[in-house]
């Protein structure tokens, strides 16, 4: 199954390059989440919603950037916020 048929947002996906290595919010805040997300509109990196500040989330919440990819070492998936469903690797 193709992106096209499962994602009405493959269109908002950008050649982007992670903002950071760790999740922008808890990098401030001094908080080490490893479990990333990477938006794949803007590069923003966020903390999964298995964290307990659920960045990547917010950012979607915030920004209404509906897609985004594991930035986790080996993963190859991204998920859509607005359809929510995951979505094939390219």
């Amino acid at each position: 199954m193709t992106r096209e048929l499962l994602c009405r947002h493959i269109d908002q996906i950008r050649p982007v390059k992670p903002g950071t290595e760790g999740c922008e919010e808890c990098l401030v805040s001094g908080d080490t989440w490893v479990h990333l997300r990477m938006c794949l509109s803007c590069g923003h990196v966020g903390c999964c919603d298995s964290s307990k500040n659920r960045h990547a989330t917010r950012h979607y919440g915030a920004t209404g950037h509906p897609v985004a990819a594991s930035h986790e070492p080996g993963e190859d998936w991204a998920w859509c916020y607005a359809d929510k469903l995951m979505l094939d690797p390219a």
